[in-house]
């Protein structure tokens, strides 16, 4: 039987977390540098407790203006204590509210630069193992990221996205592009199958592109993300895939 995780960005502030919560099977809980704040934070904890939802960091870049979508090139130890100071809050919270804290997604540019970037990628990576060797890294699948964390002996998880375009690399398309993103729900299904079962993904340059698929990100700030993620869930319990973060 196939077996795939749903995960969800949360305490961004978009209201949705409570119900998305109830369709995922791990959460990415933002940790107070793009968005949201020690409350939302607190929250998304709590309800994903309430529904047995795996629980990671989300740290980002300190860029609340942007939503930490941002390109940034901090000095090495200015970073790494942003990333810890992230990991220490969201760890407390963890402890307080009986939740294990289990990986670690980095969020936005943070994200898109580590997957390209391998003195990026080699720094979250130390930084997470130093804090607790644990947890995991959860990246882009088939990314220098993953890579570099993989050769340090950090566990990983292969993340993909239902609802962005793929190029030819295995990249993201940018979002600076008007191709960025899967606007159509019955192409975002199409290609979670393609990617689940079939284990490669479509790029713009209509080339099959092979990837891995431990994990499906379902961003909760779209406009209609409860009802995407019910479509998604309905799709794989139709071809029988088992919906689950072990």
């Amino acid at each position: 039987m196939k077996y795939v995780d749903l995960n969800v960005d949360l305490a961004e502030g978009f209201g949705n977390d409570q119900a998305l919560l109830k369709l995922v099977t791990s959460a990415n809980v933002a940790c107070g540098l793009h968005a949201g704040d020690y409350h939302e934070m607190q929250k998304a904890l709590r309800w994903a407790k309430q529904n047995n939802v795996r629980v990671g960091a989300h740290p980002s870049f300190p860029d609340r203006e942007n939503f930490g979508r941002t390109a940034m090139q901090l000095p090495a130890v200015q970073l790494k204590s942003c990333l810890l100071y992230q990991l220490g809050a969201i760890s407390a919270l963890c402890t307080a509210e009986g939740v294990v804290l289990s990986y670690v997604k980095p969020h936005g540019a943070l994200y898109n630069q580590a997957a390209r970037e391998p003195a990026l990628a080699l720094l979250i990576a130390q930084t997470i193992q130093q804090f607790d060797p644990t947890l995991k890294l959860m990246g882009l699948s088939g990314s220098l990221m993953l890579t570099i964390a993989e050769d340090i002996g950090l566990g990983t998880i292969s993340e993909v996205f239902a609802d962005r375009h793929y190029l030819a690399d295995g990249s993201l398309v940018p979002r600076s592009r008007a191709d960025a993103l899967v606007e159509n729900d019955e192409e975002a299904i199409a290609q979670v199958l393609q990617m689940v079962l079939e284990g490669s993904v479509p790029s713009v340059e209509s080339k099959n592109v092979p990837i891995k698929a431990d994990s499906i990100c379902l961003h909760g700030d779209g406009a209609h993300a409860l009802q995407f993620a019910q479509k998604i869930r309905l799709a794989l319990q139709e071809q029988q895939i088992c919906i689950s973060a072990a």
